[in-house]
Formats: structure tokens, C-alpha cells, sequence
């Protein structure tokens, strides 16, 4: 064996295959939760989430879309405030969420920075609300193809510990890929936000039978209960 004297042999795991392939699997609907980063009457991101989620149906997936008028500015309001709630309630019910922005100034709006802001990295009843749960990314812009939106979500999906897919999708001059009716045109870039939604579905029913063990941290076997609390939640910064 190497010798490997920093590592607390009580907590340090040889994988577990049969937790890696369980056998019995969950056979209810995916639950995708969709967000998106702007509120007005004809919003681009809104009308392409409501696309993704009637291509999820398609596949098989029970969704819920949040819609975010009324949510407060982060710790301008308790977490019990409705639209909070409301928005945690969906994330802890969610096997996966999709993220619709809109790029504004480069970056993807305060809107949909606002909806993320609000779920809380610190464990909920000892459960960490997005922590192995897949995520899908899109962004809608104004004039030409742009990644930075995507770009910036995929940073957050990571750091909210969630199993970002491979695939996204960027909409240039969202104003000309949507009907009167607000159905997205066909095309390519239609075709590619079914890859996306496809690869959302097959991510999702791949992992979230194990997504609490692939998530499954040495680093925080060690530590204890209390310097864990401790540590996810340090006084803010004024």
C-alpha cells in the first residue's frame, strides 16, 4: 500500500461500485425546475425555457418554471418572504434545472443572478438544495452569437456543486427565432436546443439515482458537524 500518512483511514473509501450502478433505480418522471432572467411581456428567455420544457415533456420529464416577478433583491427580504419560498420549495422538489438568461452588458442579467442568489449553498434539513442535481444552460441575446451568459452560469453551476452537461445553447437575434405566437422557429438553432434538452434528460436519469454518492466528499467526512457550520456560514460581509 503507498504511504499515505494524512489520510484518516476510518474515513477514506474505496469506490463503491454497486452505489456507483445501483440496481434499483428511480422510475418516476425527472423533475426539471426552469428559470429565467427577464420579465418583460414578450421575454426571449421565458419563451425559449417554454420551449426546453415542452421538449423535456416530450422525453418524459415533469417540469415547473419559476417565474421571477416578485422575488426581492438578495437580503432585501428573509428567506421566508413568498417568492423565496416558493423558489426553494421547486429547487429542493428538482432533479435537475435548466437556466434560461438573457445576455445584458456582456453578462447575464440581475434577474437571473437574483433567482440563483437565493438558493442557498448551506444544507436545508442536512440536504444541500442543488448539490448533484444536473444543469442545463442557455442564453438568448439581442444582436450576434455570444457565450458570455453561458459562460458566466456554467462558473455558478459549478460553484452550486451541480452536475453541469456538456451541451448549452446561445440564440443570436432572439427577435427573428420566434413566431407571433412565440413558438421558436425551426432551424438550426432550434435543433440545437433539443441536443441540449436530449442530453439534459439522459445526464439526469444517468446520475440522480446516485447523485448524493457521487457527491460524496472525503474533505467533508473529516469534518466535523459544528466546524462545518462554522464554515458555510461565516457572518456576511457589509
Amino acid at each position: 500500500m503507498p504511504d499515505t500518512p494524512n489520510i484518516d483511514d476510518g474515513q477514506f473509501h474505496q469506490i463503491d461500485e454497486a452505489r456507483l450502478f445501483p440496481t434499483d433505480r428511480p422510475t418516476h418522471p425527472p423533475r426539471i425546475l426552469l428559470l429565467y432572467g427577464s420579465l418583460r411581456d414578450r421575454s426571449f428567455s421565458r419563451l425559449l425555457s417554454e420551449e426546453a420544457a415542452r421538449i423535456l415533456h416530450r422525453l418524459g420529464a415533469e417540469t415547473r418554471t419559476f417565474n421571477p416577478s416578485g422575488l426581492p433583491l438578495p437580503d432585501d427580504a428573509s428567506a421566508d418572504h413568498p417568492k423565496v419560498a416558493e423558489l426553494r420549495e421547486a429547487v429542493m422538489w428538482s432533479e435537475g434545472m435548466v437556466w434560461v438568461s438573457p445576455e445584458r452588458h456582456g453578462a447575464m442579467t440581475g434577474i437571473m443572478k437574483t433567482q440563483i442568489d437565493w438558493i442557498p449553498l448551506a444544507p436545508i434539513g442536512g440536504i444541500r438544495p442543488t448539490q448533484g442535481k444536473t444543469l442545463a444552460i442557455a442564453q438568448v441575446s439581442g444582436g450576434s452569437q455570444s457565450f458570455n451568459a453561458v459562460n458566466q452560469m456554467r462558473i455558478l453551476g459549478r460553484w452550486m456543486r451541480m452536475l453541469t452537461i456538456p451541451n448549452q445553447s446561445s440564440v443570436p437575434k432572439a427577435w427573428d427565432e420566434f413566431d407571433e405566437a412565440g413558438r421558436m422557429k425551426p432551424g438550426p438553432l432550434y435543433n440545437r436546443v433539443v441536443d441540449v434538452m436530449e442530453e439534459m434528460m439522459k445526464f439526469t436519469l444517468l446520475t440522480r439515482g446516485q447523485s448524493a454518492y457521487l457527491t460524496d466528499r472525503y474533505s467533508e467526512r473529516v469534518e466535523s458537524v459544528e466546524e462545518l457550520s462554522k464554515r458555510v456560514n461565516l457572518p456576511k460581509a457589509t
